[in-house]
């Protein structure tokens, strides 16, 4: 009888452990899906917006509010992280995302994030933009299937420009000479290759059919009523590649959220705990209800430190 309780405890638990990576799966391809779904709806929103209060007055709008062509505005102050900057249509694989700026962890659970330290899409040099691959919605999901000279349009404040596909790559998540710098106007994707895995990057390359909008030659400045100076100032290469090489740690993950993880790891393990014994004492069915909605409040938590741990664009 004895051995035969060790081992039903054990099945019990075996079973309970299944459930529980059953749910984070669950979570993962879908719960993040809806995470995701609702800032997209508020980032087109908000970039649509700015789009129609920073519109060229020569530039006629569409039904939509958007301009029709591409411009030549002044290019705009820096935008702060986990802002809208853009939006990405790539019709081969039916994506149209409203793009973030960043591509730490809670940017890319938004939508597809523009690396800080390249330039905006359209102007000079290489563009770089993130995309989760399988969770947050999968933005990049089908990017393995485009095919050289498959059209990308992007559009930003500066204007709608249109690239085309000119190779795919696959290269190890170390690997930073895909963000290098370039004399052309070109368009970087990357992502997390194969699905499911973090293991390698999948990296397309698209070059700029367009002509490219002016990029941002002044980092400080100063003004009066009467004078505004600037002064121009380049980045040095060692600034630029630390800065990259930053931008790309972040996508390793966040391990601020260790400690959290376990907190309320521990935390849900003490409510599942509570609610057995409760069942234990009075009836189990009210325990189970009672206790259900906090236990998977705090499971819900749980699964959300543990994704802040794995790769921001998996």
């Amino acid at each position: 009888m004895r051995w035969a309780r060790i081992v039903g405890g054990i099945g019990r638990f075996l079973i309970g452990t299944g459930l529980l990576l059953l749910l984070f799966v669950a979570y993962q391809l879908w719960g993040t899906g809806l995470q995701e779904s609702r800032s997209q709806r508020s980032l087109t929103n908000e970039f649509a917006q700015v789009l129609r209060d920073a519109a060229p007055p020569h530039v006629p709008p569409k039904s939509d509010g958007l301009p029709t062509t591409t411009t030549t505005t002044e290019p705009p102050l820096p935008p702060p992280s986990g802002t809208a900057v853009a939006m990405i249509e790539i019709p081969r694989i039916g994506l149209r995302k409203a793009v973030v700026q960043g591509v730490g962890v809670p940017d890319l659970k938004r939508g597809p994030g523009h690396y800080p330290n390249t330039p905006m899409p359209g102007q000079i040099g290489n563009a770089a933009i993130a995309g989760h691959r399988t969770t947050y919605g999968a933005p990049f999901f089908s990017l393995n299937e485009l095919q050289p000279d498959d059209v990308i349009r992007v559009r930003t404040l500066q204007g709608l420009f249109e690239y085309k596909v000119s190779r795919t790559e696959v290269v190890h998540p170390s690997d930073l000479s895909v963000l290098k710098q370039t004399k052309d106007a070109e368009l970087t994707l990357t992502t997390c290759e194969p699905r499911y895995s973090a293991r390698r990057r999948l990296v397309v390359h698209a070059v700029l059919q367009d002509h490219p909008a002016p990029s941002p030659t002044t980092t400080t400045s100063t003004t009066s009523t009467t004078l505004a100076t600037s002064v121009t100032t380049r980045p040095s290469r060692t600034t630029t590649t630390t800065a990259v090489l930053a931008e790309e740690n972040s996508l390793s993950g966040d391990p601020t959220a260790r400690w959290p993880t376990f907190l309320y790891g521990g935390i849900t393990a003490l409510i599942g705990f509570a609610i057995w014994l409760a069942s234990k004492r009075w009836r189990r069915l009210w325990s189970y209800l009672l206790g259900a909605p906090v236990f998977f409040i705090a499971l819900y938590v749980f699964f959300e430190n543990v994704s802040r741990l794995l790769p921001a664009n998996i």
